[in-house]
């Protein structure tokens, strides 16, 4: 018996036990879908993630003045951290510790590396917009920076001009629409914001560029902004008790650590630290809190493994179960096909490709259903439609694996039955 005839008299089988059939895909495909849905919206998470901090290029880092914390639960049972009098005096060094506009002007002036600065300075959220008659919903950001922010932030101009560095020393009031906000306030057409006066948290600007559209994630909309100069969000809203960011993009990534080195070097003496004390700021890379909440969302991938390997071992056994009440069902048929001279290794070929396909029914249909429940998750998130491929093949394999295990012991059984007592079988 060839195999192709094997497979097509285990396919036949299996449609004429239609009920016991769907039982076991259903339970196989559970726990499949599971697997693949959890990874699916992970890995859509992830997406989303990256679209909102990666703002920065790779080549790129920003200096901060406190440490950012990023935990998902608490920690082990009883778990407690040694506190040491050099912690305590980390600590107290890095605590309130704010990077001051004096500060920053200072780095940005002493930094003799050659990469290029930016300083920023956050402001309000929440934020509605006006002009004329039109305004925004009161969901707009607003950030100060300098000439270099665009650069540093992965921000273009579609219309308009840069700040110059008149517009940022002197923090007169010029800004720049993001998309959004250009669109909802101007129309379609952009370019007509241009030199057109806006009004933004009860003070007004001058629109001198509008920027092109970044795209938005659950985490962010990039376009509902309007960027001003760091000086002007320090003369109208203040920048008392709030840090200054700072931005550094070299233009070699092999320059990396060298011009991290150098940023130390040169701010440390500005926080006025003495050579035996940490440093009271930090310093991330580009993509590093992105990186941070993915590496957490990351064990949530090993705990979803861990329930479906369970339910595929419960799934095996329920396989293994169902196969030998087949093998008892068509024990006169075996020894009919024996008797006629079928031989064992073709009677064994036929129960376990009978495993191997329902084992596969259950793969498609839980690999199915879990992108497309995955995928739920890439919508809310905003993110694009993910298949996990590595893992829809780890799937098949997995279950073509749980298929032959399944399948061994009642195809062994089935080969080895004596045709005369076969068929004396009630």
């Amino acid at each position: 018996m060839k195999t192709a005839d094997s497979i097509a008299l285990s396919y036949s089988t299996i449609k004429n036990n239609r009920l016991r059939t769907v039982i076991t895909v259903i339970i196989i495909a559970l726990g499949i879908m599971a697997l693949i849905a959890i990874i699916t919206a992970v890995e859509a998470v992830n997406q989303s993630l990256t679209q909102s901090f990666s703002t920065m290029g790779a080549n790129a880092f920003s200096i901060r003045f406190k440490e950012r914390t990023v935990r998902f639960g608490g920690g082990p049972p009883g778990e407690t951290k040694k506190v040491t009098r050099n912690n305590m005096r980390r600590r107290r060094s890095s605590e309130g510790k704010i990077i001051t506009y004096d500060e920053a002007r200072a780095f940005k002036k002493n930094y003799n590396f050659p990469a290029t600065v930016s300083v920023a300075l956050p402001g309000p959220n929440n934020v509605e917009v006006s002009a004329g008659s039109k305004k925004t919903n009161p969901d707009v950001r607003i950030g100060g920076g300098d000439e270099n922010y665009l650069l540093l932030n992965g921000y273009q101009i579609t219309y308009g001009r840069n700040f110059t560095e008149a517009d940022v020393e002197s923090g007169r009031g010029v800004c720049m629409l993001g998309s959004a906000v250009a669109e909802k306030l101007f129309g379609a057409n952009t370019e007509n914001a241009l030199d057109k006066m806006i009004t933004a948290g009860g003070f007004s600007f001058r629109v001198v560029a509008v920027l092109k559209e970044k795209g938005s994630s659950a985490f962010l909309n990039a376009d509902k902004f309007v960027l001003t100069t760091f000086n002007n969000i320090r003369r109208t809203w203040g920048s008392e008790g709030r840090s200054y960011n700072i931005a550094v993009m070299v233009p070699d990534l092999k320059m990396m650590d060298v011009a991290i080195g150098e940023a130390k070097g040169t701010l440390r003496p500005i926080r006025k630290l003495d050579i035996k004390e940490e440093d009271n700021f930090y310093i991330d890379k580009s993509d590093s809190i992105a990186q941070s909440l993915i590496t957490n969302l990351g064990f949530i991938k090993y705990a979803t493994l861990a329930i479906a390997l369970i339910t595929l071992i419960g799934a095996a056994i329920g396989l293994m179960n169902i196969m030998l009440v087949a093998v008892n069902e068509r024990t006169r048929e075996i020894g009919l096909i024996k008797s006629l001279g079928g031989k064992a290794e073709e009677i064994r070929a036929q129960f376990l490709w009978e495993a191997v396909l329902i084992s596969l029914m259950g793969a498609v249909a839980g690999i199915v259903a879990g992108i497309l429940l995955g995928n739920i998750v890439a919508m809310l998130v905003k993110s694009g439609f993910v298949v996990p491929w590595n893992w829809v093949v780890l799937g098949v394999l997995v279950c073509t694996g749980v298929g032959l295990l399944a399948g061994v012991y009642p195809a062994r059984k089935a080969a080895k039955l004596d045709p005369i007592t076969a068929l004396r079988y009630e």
